[in-house]
């Protein structure tokens, strides 16, 4: 019996809870509904703690995203078939642990030349189309 419990929690211990940020996300998609906002700042919105953000483009592949993020992810958007969404994925204490589905409403987003947004460098430029 001792067994099965131990078991169970290792389980549980080692399963992956990244949170998809549903609120953040309609943050995010009721900025970019405003056609007088440029640029989102990512700060000035979240809730939670955070280190880095990362904002993978439509069609990323699941190698590329674990590639770029140095951590084992399953990408639950399956953002490599879509081109509807942007995904923004969290790391604090080298830990994923937030994303985010940003939907495109005729925008595409971009971070510049960085590979990812910190707290102190957090802004999204918004490029309508």
């Amino acid at each position: 019996m001792v067994f099965v419990f131990i078991l169970i929690f290792l389980l549980v211990a080692g399963c992956n809870n990244v949170e998809h940020n549903i609120e953040l996300g309609k943050s995010l998609n009721s900025i970019v509904v405003d056609k007088t906002k440029g640029e989102i700042s990512l700060k000035s919105i979240t809730t939670f703690d955070w280190e880095k953000a990362f904002l993978f483009t439509p069609y990323s592949t699941q190698k590329g995203i674990e590639e770029e993020l140095g951590i084992d992810f399953k990408d639950p958007s399956n953002i490599d078939f879509r081109d509807d969404i942007y995904l923004m994925v969290f790391v604090n204490d080298d830990q994923v642990i937030q994303y985010v589905e940003v939907e495109r409403q005729g925008a595409d987003f971009t971070i510049g030349e960085k590979k990812y947004l910190t707290p102190s460098d957090d802004v999204i430029q918004i490029n309508r189309f």
